[in-house]
């Protein structure tokens, strides 16, 4: 066997530039791949950091409301003792407390004479009458609050219903 005879200096050249685009093109699929994992990873820690912060904002939500609420009983209690007593200082104290409360987001509840929603109302009574529609608020016992559009406590109520049959024939016999 005899070694090959020497090729020329071009066909070599034309080889080598050949296996250079094959790497070439190697390089570059190779290049695209991690490129293409890499926006994936930022992604994913795009979405982490921005569960992270909900994660942050729904605790920090979470404690706010704790603390808003035990709040919320204190300035029930000043104004039943403000109205007990008449005691100016103390219905200066609890107006305070309320425009703290309203300036953190807390907003008390429209209960009476809005349809009861067991979302946010707590019926405690329900009381004929004919001044409410059935199914509305009639009283409002206890004042409920929200914070961020979320009940903090539900306002404690009672619900107007119709006046019973029973009641009508009771009237009409002592009208006879």
């Amino acid at each position: 066997m005899s070694p090959e005879p020497p090729q020329p200096k071009a066909k070599r050249k034309d080889e080598r530039i050949a296996e250079l685009e094959v790497q070439l093109a190697e390089a570059r699929t190779q290049a695209d791949q991690l490129l293409t994992q890499l926006k994936y990873a930022k992604a994913d820690l795009d979405n982490i950091q921005k569960q992270s912060q909900r994660r942050i904002e729904e605790a920090n939500d979470r404690n706010n409301a704790r603390i808003l609420t035990q709040l919320t009983t204190l300035a029930d209690e000043l104004a039943l003792i403000a109205k007990n007593t008449g005691d100016e200082g103390v219905g200066m104290i609890h107006m305070k407390l309320l425009k703290l409360l309203e300036s953190e987001g807390v907003a008390p509840i429209e209960a009476v004479g809005k349809p009861f929603d067991p979302y946010r109302h707590e019926a405690i009574l329900e009381t004929e009458t004919d001044t409410c529609p059935p199914g509305t608020v009639a009283e409002e016992i206890r004042k409920g609050y929200k914070y961020k559009d979320k009940v903090l406590r539900a306002a404690m109520v009672k619900v107007a219903k119709a006046p019973s049959k029973q009641e009508e024939k009771d009237y009409d016999r002592e009208q006879a």
